[in-house]
């Protein structure tokens, strides 16, 4: 849900960094199949969210049926839907209904596992622990990209050592296990599933790691040998290490009303940053392991922001003091 500190932040950021937005509005009207678009993406460099059904995007996964497509889905109160946006143009080309799965509560993240399955976190919990389990539905990726209905599969989830409140989850990209990340504000720990999620009771997800940041969102690399945690104000990356996560380095996470998605483009160059709000952009930067883009894949396109520049970094510093204030004064309101 947005808050009127991170609407605040919203402008004040808008201000300081002039990121364009797309003037496309999407409708959801056009139909695509798996493979025909061409291999490299203008969405990886970013793009806005123009779709104004999308007001409180608070997850991000990288397609892997469909190049330059991004899945993402609403906090809660907007339904069973998930949709499929166009990097190259910000619009919704499909959004898609889950069949089976009830009410969703929280929904908060949004992963791909390596059969080409969507993986949907119904794991936000507002009172920070009262619900006694969560969620996580399941279903095929699409190989035709329209508005249609999808059966999903959903799994009860309960943690081992009693209820939480988490943002973050992510699918292992060679195993297909589901991780969820709690989010405390004095950092949480990573919590690993069963090796197969099961329909039979509930999936008992154990700690097995520390993970020193508020959390609002993760993803693995697609190779699966890291993955990266993001917050409000940053982020950290860290090796996968054999399911041993060690800290790699710090994520130059950028400044958003309410940061609240992360992922990988498909090729793995480049990390993705979403935020709630109508018209959200979606920031492009480089991935710690990836090889410097070129000039011309980090020169942008018309309809989308120009990631990295001096200009962007110099207007976000002016206004880091204002932010921090309002996240101490808001710190404590719980993200919905």
């Amino acid at each position: 849900m947005r808050r009127p500190f991170a609407v605040l932040a919203a402008v004040l950021l808008a201000g300081a960094c002039a990121l364009p937005a797309s003037a496309a509005e999407g409708t959801g009207g056009t139909t695509r199949t798996a493979g025909t678009r061409s291999a490299v993406s203008a969405g990886d460099k970013g793009f806005t969210m123009s779709d104004p059904r999308i007001t409180e995007s608070s997850g991000l996964a990288a397609s892997h049926l469909h190049p330059g497509i991004y899945w993402t889905h609403n906090d809660s109160g907007d339904g069973p839907y998930i949709y499929a946006v166009d990097g190259a143009t910000g619009k919704t080309v499909a959004r898609v209904t889950l069949r089976g799965v009830g009410t969703p509560r929280d929904v908060e993240a949004i992963s791909i596992g390596p059969h080409n399955e969507i993986y949907v976190g119904d794991i936000g919990d507002n009172f920070d622990g009262r619900w006694p389990y969560v969620w996580i539905y399941r279903l095929p990726e699409p190989e035709v990209l329209k508005d249609q209905t999808i059966t999903a599969t959903q799994y009860v989830v309960k943690y081992s050592n009693g209820p939480r409140n988490a943002e973050s989850m992510m699918v292992q990209p060679k195993t297909g296990r589901v991780y969820i990340i709690d989010k405390k504000e004095d950092g949480g720990h990573l919590y690993e599933g069963p090796a197969t999620l099961s329909t039979t009771g509930a999936n008992i997800f154990r700690p097995i790691a520390p993970i020193d940041l508020w959390a609002t969102d993760a993803t693995f690399s697609p190779d699966g040998t890291h993955f990266a945690v993001r917050g409000y104000l940053g982020g950290i990356y860290y090796s996968w290490n054999d399911g041993h996560p060690k800290r790699a380095e710090t994520l130059d996470v950028p400044l958003q009303g309410q940061g609240e998605g992360i992922t990988y483009s498909a090729d793995g160059t480049k990390l993705l940053y979403s935020s709630e709000g109508a018209d959200s952009t979606v920031v492009a930067k480089d991935a710690p392991d990836a090889p410097k883009s070129s000039p011309d894949r980090e020169g942008g396109s018309p309809g989308n922001p120009v990631t990295g520049g001096s200009s962007t970094k110099l207007g976000a510093a002016a206004v880091v003091v204002v932010l921090l204030g309002l996240f101490a004064l808001g710190r404590r309101r719980r993200s919905r």
